[in-house]
């Protein structure tokens, strides 16, 4: 609109391209709290397991406290000595164990019996007789 292009001329450059950037993000992150809001929330969480249950509710905290930061901040108020930090700082902590029981999930099992035998396998001793034989015989025949 012409009236908003007028005041944002009244600025300088720099906080012009500050609040344009500002206004796009308040603009993502409305669009995504009404994606979040259409959705009930029991609706949302029946279709994720415990784990995502978590994740979703740390984010929805997260983003909530981080907003009330900003607007202490618009208010005047200096949010690192607000109690909204030890918040946030809680928050990021249960946020960094999700991510640990997460990485560990993805972390590739180890079948220990599988590894035991390849590595008994691999190994081989020298002796008198035959410099390559192995310290455990192969399954239905005998090494010479």
């Amino acid at each position: 609109t012409s009236e908003e292009d007028n005041n944002m001329e009244e600025y300088p450059t720099e906080i012009r391209d500050y609040l344009a950037a500002f206004e796009k993000s308040l603009g993502s992150v409305d669009e995504m709290l009404k994606t979040m809001m259409s959705v009930s929330r029991s609706e949302l969480l029946q279709k994720l397991d415990p784990l995502e249950q978590a994740k979703l509710d740390l984010v929805s905290m997260y983003t909530l406290n981080s907003m009330f930061w900003v607007y202490l901040a618009t208010q005047g108020i200096n949010p690192k000595e607000h109690p909204v930090k030890q918040e946030l700082e809680r928050i990021r902590t249960y946020m960094n164990k999700v991510k640990e029981i997460t990485d560990k999930k993805k972390a590739s099992k180890l079948d220990k019996g599988a590894a035991s035998r390849f590595v008994k396998n691999a190994l081989w001793e020298p002796n008198a007789e035959n410099e390559h034989t192995s310290k455990t015989p192969t399954k239905g025949k005998k090494r010479q």
